[in-house]
């Protein structure tokens, strides 16, 4: 029986074999394996797999790169397993990126939980999902595609992350989430549905005079690296406090009247 073969971008890139992580070479061989990985089963033509790979930058003999990157992935991962070549490029198979695959899994079973009224279940496999990264995507590689890659897949995952909190917060459990909210809008200061979040969760758990700081601390900062005043909801929600709003404790969360769905994980947040 074959051993089964699994690959991993939501982290460093890893291809482990009967659970043995197999090594896969100097990093460019890697980022090649990854942009491969990417294309889920689907050929790349050579000049494709250049531009993913080097951009602008390349190599001079690149063509006798690329094979001997193609062989060495080969030699790695098994005679039975990796790239080949096809009329219309190159394809990978017997391996796939099978972390993405259960991530997707799993926030789509959380979406079902939660339409099925059970938001601590759909939290949980939330959790699960979050588990599944050991780092930035592909960390560590070079090359076009993959950095566009990985700064696509840290917007998703800050997205799940937002509606994670966004749900805690709609549930009451302000005192659970305060300081990761804190330690977020620590890291992305100008991401206001971060500190919108924080504030309503200071404000429902008495602390209206530190909502209130946070908003004038990012106030300040937008006007001084951005030029700009914060966005009308950030703004509506500040004077609401102000005046001491009582309805301000039985709402949710903003976006609501614009027709976001509240809750657990936004769609764009499981879409490929």
């Amino acid at each position: 029986m074959a051993e089964a073969v699994r690959g991993e971008l939501l982290g460093p890139i890893r291809v482990l074999r009967g659970g043995r992580e197999l090594p896969l070479g100097p990093p460019r061989q890697r980022a090649v394996l990854a942009v491969l990985l990417l294309r889920e089963g689907r050929p790349i033509t050579f000049d494709a797999l250049v531009d993913a790979v080097w951009g602008e930058d390349v190599p001079g003999g690149v063509r006798n790169l690329v094979q001997k990157y193609v062989s060495g992935i080969r030699r790695a991962l098994g005679e039975d397993v990796g790239p080949r070549w096809t009329g219309s490029g190159y394809v990978l198979t017997g391996v796939a990126i099978d972390d993405l695959a259960e991530r997707r899994a799993l926030l789509a079973r959380a979406v079902a939980a939660r339409n099925a009224g059970d938001p601590d279940h759909a939290e949980e496999l939330a959790a699960r999902a979050e588990a599944l990264w050991r780092g930035e995507f592909a960390e560590g590689l070079d090359g076009p595609l993959l950095a566009a890659e990985r700064r696509r897949w840290a917007e998703k995952r800050l997205l799940v992350l937002e509606a994670r909190l966004e749900s805690l917060v709609e549930r009451g459990r302000y005192h659970e989430c305060v300081h990761e909210l804190m330690r977020q809008v620590a890291v992305h200061p100008l991401r206001e549905r971060l500190v919108w979040l924080l504030m309503l969760a200071l404000y429902r758990s008495g602390r209206s005079a530190d909502a209130l700081v946070t908003y004038e601390e990012t106030r300040r900062r937008m006007a001084r690296e951005l030029g700009c005043d914060p966005g009308p909801e950030l703004r509506e929600l500040h004077q609401r406090m102000l005046r001491q709003d009582p309805s301000l404790s039985a709402e949710l969360t903003p976006g609501r009247d614009a027709g976001h769905s509240p809750g657990l994980l936004p769609g764009s947040a499981l879409a490929s």
